[in-house]
């Protein structure tokens, strides 16, 4: 079978199953079957499959079949244009997310943070560190930590921060939210907590893809979260003791937690903002720590 065939008789299954991007789902997963990049398909449709690679590619189809993300099969997924490892363990990295890291380059940038300053900046809830390597890779100079409180997603972390060659440049730590880090020296300074942290509720329970519920980490997402907001709750509490005075909280939201969230922010905090994502909407919420504000 031809690579050109193998695609589209996967696809046809995909689609016949209303399997969500099946195109891209039918590239990937020949892509990881054949070690190549999508330019290599689209170049050489007509080379030949041996019989074992085109067995290989309708397995990893059928898996697909199955809900399984194809993130999970591949083992990857892009993101800020850097290539993570993903596993069941950790959360896989959403476009949407990358808004965060816009905002924290949006914020450094106004309020004259240059890229190489020293800045200290910590991911809560770090899962695949896709947020703090990102940001590594954006401000050389930052000190930046990667806090979460799943062992095994701190383990993907690390390895990816090896994989993109910045095994120094984020220190991963155990910890729920910020406590490890509000009992040492960095206690108080912080430029920057920001944080996608689980924000799905029970009463969204049906609206979750079956992907998502039954194939991404529940602690990620909030498979144990009655509202939905629980978390907030107590990290804005500890991102202002975290910070120092005209630091910034920045994180993500669910599509209808606006109000909520910015409920809970209380006092202590200036300049809220709240970015939509590219759907129009409301995504990123950010706060500022009003100077003299009590920890």
């Amino acid at each position: 079978m031809q690579i050109r065939d193998a695609l589209r008789a996967g696809l046809k299954t995909l689609l016949e199953n209303h399997v969500p991007s099946s195109q891209l789902a039918a590239e990937l997963l020949l892509m990881r079957v054949l070690g190549c990049d999508r330019g290599y398909l689209h170049a050489h449709p007509e080379i030949d499959l041996a019989p074992d690679v085109t067995d290989t590619f309708f397995r990893l189809v059928d898996e697909r079949l199955t809900g399984k993300p194809t993130q999970y099969i591949t083992g990857h997924q892009e993101f800020w244009g850097l290539d993570f490892e993903v596993s069941p363990d950790v959360l896989i990295p959403r476009p949407e997310t990358e808004h965060v890291v816009e905002e924290v380059i949006e914020l450094a940038a106004r309020y004259g943070l240059a890229k190489d300053a020293r800045l200290q900046i910590v991911d809560v809830g770090t899962g695949s560190g896709c947020i703090a390597l990102a940001l590594a890779s954006e401000f050389p100079g930052a000190i930046i930590f990667g806090a979460d409180i799943s062992r095994p997603a701190l383990v993907v972390a690390s390895r990816n921060a090896v994989r993109l060659g910045m095994p120094q440049r984020v220190k991963f730590l155990e910890s729920d939210l910020l406590a490890r880090l509000l009992d040492t020296d960095s206690f108080s300074s912080f430029d920057f907590v920001v944080s996608n942290p689980p924000y799905v509720g029970h009463h969204e329970l049906d609206k979750l893809q079956r992907e998502v519920r039954d194939f991404d980490p529940s602690l990620a997402w909030g498979g144990d979260l009655e509202c939905g907001d629980e978390i907030y709750k107590r990290l804005f509490p500890q991102a202002l003791r975290a910070l120092k005075p005209g630091g910034y909280v920045v994180v993500e939201i669910g599509y209808n937690m606006q109000d909520a969230v910015l409920a809970l922010l209380g006092d202590g905090w200036t300049d809220v903002e709240v970015g939509p994502d590219l759907a129009g909407i409301p995504r990123v919420v950010s706060a500022r720590k009003v100077v003299g504000a009590k920890a």
